[in-house]
């Protein structure tokens, strides 16, 4: 057959239902600004999700019909993605979302992910980037090793105030105490002795 396979997920349903179901993703994604959701639908929601924000950058009348027919709920979506979601992704060239592997779900170990929008509050990157920088400081490190300090460019990048957001955070994980070593390993609770 000409062509080869279709190029994008099919996620076990017909063609209606798959659409609905990125709708809907995305539609809780510009909502929440981060989803939990399998690992495959979450990619799938992502390409939307990316076109999407392509289109509230580009705010024009077209763009804003095509993304008013592709919300489920758009007077709550539409004027978060053509405004404040359109000034927070203005410089950057793409790369939008992000997809974070996740332990599989219980039930069925179906590989699980959380999709989220980049520089925003909820930004899961962002928090762990500054969390690594308190507790490397709170074991008197003066230098970040490589990985620590890519991350840290990453972050600071393309957010607006980026470099003051970090250090921030970084100094209220140190007041409260959330970036130490003692963090990682806290003991478990003793057992309760059983009844006889």
């Amino acid at each position: 057959m000409a062509g080869g396979a279709a190029k994008f997920r099919h996620l076990s349903r017909k063609s209606s239902h798959r659409q609905a179901l990125l709708r809907n993703l995305v539609t809780s994604l510009f909502k929440h600004e981060s989803i939990t959701t399998t690992w495959a639908k979450a990619k799938e929601a992502q390409r939307l999700a990316e076109k999407l924000i392509t289109l509230g950058k580009k705010n024009s009348e077209a763009s804003r019909r095509r993304a008013l027919s592709t919300f489920y709920t758009p007077h709550d979506i539409l004027p978060k993605l053509f405004g404040p979601l359109r000034e927070r992704y203005a410089e950057r060239p793409g790369g939008y979302t992000r997809v974070l592997r996740v332990e599989p779900k219980k039930d069925d170990q179906a590989a699980s992910a959380i999709l989220e929008l980049v520089d925003g509050p909820k930004d899961m990157r962002f928090a762990l980037t500054a969390r690594t920088v308190a507790r490397q400081r709170s074991q008197g490190l003066e230098t970040l090793n490589e990985l620590t300090t890519m991350n840290v460019n990453k972050v600071t990048r393309f957010r607006k105030g980026g470099v003051t957001d970090l250090e921030r955070e970084i100094k209220r994980l140190e007041i409260t105490g959330h970036g130490r070593e003692e963090d990682k390993a806290k003991p478990a609770k003793p057992a309760k002795p059983a009844k006889q």
